[in-house]
């Protein structure tokens, strides 16, 4: 276990962004988080890999653990064990040197396995929630150890119960997944059919699904060792919202990509929502935000609308600034409420 004190946290997120932590432990293979835990100042935060994080300039009080090393065990079963700090695409990459299937679209998301069950991760027609089946969980406040079990953390759409204020004290020190050792599904998002098309790779095996879903990502700019040199990125940064029948024309009206409304819906469907539930890329375009769009150092991405970038110099304050702007703008011109998936910590 290594302890620092007073280090700044833009280094450890993704958005390259964000004040001090008061004190910052950074595990190391053999530590338990359990104990580290209990003998934390307090408050605790596990910020895990800081991919979807905006932190406060102003830092963070307490201590802040940088949960980034865990265990993946794969049974004779189909059943696969990680703990809540291994890498998520190697919970994935297990799971397909294996011959099982049920995670393999969800390749290339960056963060931890925790964070993975918290956010209730989905891509490309594969939910985390689809393969869960329970989790060892630490009571920080207590220090009391539980098992919950998949109806406990209420999976939605981006959502689980572990999101609520009244389980901020919940960590996640363990998952169990049951994965199959045949197909669980079906390839269908447009973006992925046609990057497989391109490179002329079927998605008929775990290997090819795997490959296919990479360059998928690459296209869109959502691969974490593609941000190694900026901008930087937390990743998409709103949910798609749920919204009215007599909304959903006016708001498709504004996309530039030529696809019918049947099939940008029936896109959002496979990405988890349903039919009312629309793209907020195309509700940031019909609010009149564009691709490419800058404040000063903080941009929107110039394919891929929904990532706010931090091209350089984005302090954390800057870029809140455009979020609220963006929120304030689209419930003003189209009365939606958008919701950010990065969560955002700290006093702003």
């Amino acid at each position: 276990m290594k302890l620092q004190r007073n280090v700044s946290l833009a280094d450890h997120t993704s958005l390259k962004a964000g004040g001090p932590a008061e004190n910052l432990v950074i595990l190391d293979e053999n530590d338990s988080l359990t104990d580290v835990i209990k003998q934390a100042d307090r408050p605790v935060r596990v910020l895990g890999f800081g991919t979807n994080v905006l932190v406060s300039d102003k830092g963070l009080p307490g201590t802040v653990i940088l949960n980034q090393s865990g265990q993946i065990e794969v049974g004779d079963n189909g059943q696969i064990k990680a703990t809540s700090g291994a890498v998520w695409d190697d919970v994935v990459r297990a799971a397909i040197n294996s011959g099982l299937y049920g995670l393999e679209f969800t390749s290339g998301i960056p963060g931890g396995t925790g964070a993975a069950i918290a956010g209730s991760i989905a891509a490309y027609g594969q939910k985390v929630a689809d393969t869960f089946v329970q989790a060892t969980m630490l009571d920080s406040d207590s220090g009391e150890v539980t098992t919950w079990q998949k109806d406990q953390f209420d999976f939605g759409y981006r959502s689980s119960s572990l999101q609520q204020s009244d389980n901020s004290h919940m960590v996640v020190l363990g998952v169990v997944f049951q994965l199959q050792p045949d197909a669980t599904g079906k390839l269908e998002y447009e973006s992925a059919l046609k990057a497989a098309k391109d490179i002329g790779v079927k998605p008929d095996t775990l290997d090819n699904r795997r490959r296919i879903i990479l360059e998928t990502r690459r296209r869109a700019g959502s691969l974490l060792s593609d941000m190694n040199q900026g901008p930087w990125t937390a990743g998409s940064f709103f949910k798609n919202p749920l919204v009215n029948e007599t909304q959903v024309d006016a708001i498709i009206g504004h996309d530039e990509t030529g696809i019918s409304r049947e099939k940008l819906l029936r896109q959002n469907v496979i990405h988890g929502g349903d039919k009312t539930r629309v793209s907020a890329a195309h509700v940031l375009l019909a609010a009149g935000f564009h691709r490419g769009q800058t404040w000063g150092p903080v941009r929107l991405h110039p394919d891929h609308i929904l990532k706010i970038e931090n091209t350089g110099t984005a302090t954390a304050s800057q870029i809140y600034d455009v979020i609220r702007e963006i929120l304030s703008t689209v419930k003003q011109k189209l009365d939606i409420e958008l919701e950010p998936e990065v969560r955002i910590i700290g006093e702003f």
